[in-house]
């Protein structure tokens, strides 16, 4: 049982880890104007419907996310 309880408080950490970073993200969105805004990013209107894939931004955020975390990670 102690196991259980231990995976839970550590899903309990991701999340809320996610949300920090979700709303922090929120509120860099008007101050960096070229976040969502890179080449790559993939922004479709048509009639009522309109879709917005960010492919450029996901790999920047992938790139520096990889390094920050192979930096912290070497033991």
């Amino acid at each position: 049982m102690t196991d259980l309880g231990k995976i839970l408080v550590g899903f309990g950490v991701v999340m809320l880890l996610l949300g920090g970073i979700l709303l922090l993200a929120g509120s860099l969105s008007g101050k960096v104007p070229w976040l969502g805004r890179l080449p790559g990013d993939i922004y479709i209107q048509r009639g009522g419907w309109s879709i917005y894939i960010p492919l450029g931004t996901s790999l920047l955020i992938s790139i520096i996310l990889t390094l920050i975390l192979a930096a912290f990670g070497r033991r």
